[in-house]
């Protein structure tokens, strides 16, 4: 089975690619989704995270924003937060994927927002980088999230870099453009993908 992960920066248009591959027939195993799984009640990481911050939930409920505050501006918190949900997010990413082997799937994608900074880089056996010009990105996420320059600005610098990440990818996928030519780059990097898989097996 061939295992693409799928990364970008914050706007960079990553979801709407993600969209567009599984409109191609491609499963797309999402982290993020994974992430909110592990931490509901009966999540694989939930009793280990609800015992390290019992003051982010009342119950069984998390308060995901008080979670947030807690580990905005804590090094320590957040990397105790990441060691707890990391590997339960990896079994579930790997749980889901043998799923989509055993059924015939021959190719899935990982969408994982922070690939080259985390623990997943070796789950997957090429990367795809979505990226567009600064100016652009700065663009989308005020629109999209309802920031100010300079706070859209500080999140995308609280990133690597996508100039970094575009140097590590083994896949380009270049979203400064229109809908329909990101199409395209998605169709042709299915073909690609297709003779890859003919290559390897």
């Amino acid at each position: 089975m061939l295992k693409i992960g799928l990364t970008g920066g914050i706007a960079t248009g990553k979801s709407t690619v993600s969209r567009l591959f599984r409109k191609q027939g491609i499963p797309i195993i999402d982290a993020d989704k994974m992430a909110r799984i592990v931490i509901e009640p009966g999540g694989k990481a939930f009793a280990a995270v609800r015992e390290a911050f019992p003051q982010c939930f009342s119950g069984d409920t998390l308060n995901r924003q008080a979670l947030g505050r807690e580990i905005f501006h804590d090094d320590a918190k957040r990397q105790l937060l990441n060691q707890l949900m990391h590997p339960a997010i990896r079994e579930e990413m790997l749980e889901e994927m043998r799923g989509y082997e055993a059924a015939g799937q021959t190719v899935v994608i990982f969408d994982i927002p922070l690939l080259f900074e985390g623990t997943m880089r070796d789950l997957v056996d090429y990367t795809v980088v979505v990226y567009c010009r600064e100016e652009i990105q700065l663009m989308r996420l005020m629109e999209r999230n309802g920031l100010t320059k300079a706070e859209a600005f500080a999140r995308i610098h609280a990133q690597m870099p996508i100039e970094e990440k575009k140097q590590q990818a083994d896949f380009l996928i270049n979203n400064n453009g229109a809908l329909g030519d990101l199409s395209a780059q998605v169709a042709h990097l299915v073909e690609q993908f297709e003779d890859m898989k003919k290559e390897g097996g």
